[in-house]
């Protein structure tokens, strides 16, 4: 029979992207179960501790609060979501929540779109005013291009 893949913790920490301090608090508030120790004391971990650490990472980016993880941490990843309709529904609930934020930062996105390209003047806009001043009988000045502090790109 082959033996399971074993990982330190630093080796964990590598694979899953979470530091070493996050993977031993998560194990102290039961998130992760308790890792096996060699017989030095350390702690050893194998592919499905890495599958779950990879999971919280990823749940955790959605914005989901650790105790909310708890549920989804406890189901088998080869189980059948017809089992789990709460959950089902939850994590449904969650994503609804992740569109409507991301649709509402696509909003400000835009918004800052808008400034940035009010912020810069058209080259025919500057051809204009040039006209303007020599028009008025006086010589039409020299305009240097502003710079990004003197743009108000957020103003009113």
């Amino acid at each position: 029979m082959k033996e399971a893949e074993a990982f330190s913790i630093k080796q964990a920490a590598e694979q899953t992207g979470i530091s070493e301090d996050t993977i031993r608090y998560y194990e102290k508030i039961a998130l992760l179960p308790r890792a096996e120790r060699k017989p030095n004391g350390h702690r050893v971990y194998y592919l499905e501790d890495i599958g779950t650490i990879k999971l919280i990472s990823c749940l955790k980016k959605t914005g989901l609060a650790l105790d909310e993880m708890r549920p989804f941490l406890t189901v088998s990843a080869d189980a059948d979501p017809v089992d789990y309709p709460e959950l089902v529904q939850d994590l449904m609930n969650h994503r609804e929540n992740i569109v409507s934020q991301i649709a509402s930062l696509q909003k400000v996105v835009d918004y800052i779109d808008l400034k940035l390209e009010q912020g810069v003047r058209p080259p025919d806009c500057l051809a204009e005013e040039s006209g303007k001043l020599a028009g008025r009988g006086g010589k039409a000045e020299q305009k240097r291009p502003k710079s990004l502090e003197e743009m108000k790109f957020f103003a009113g």
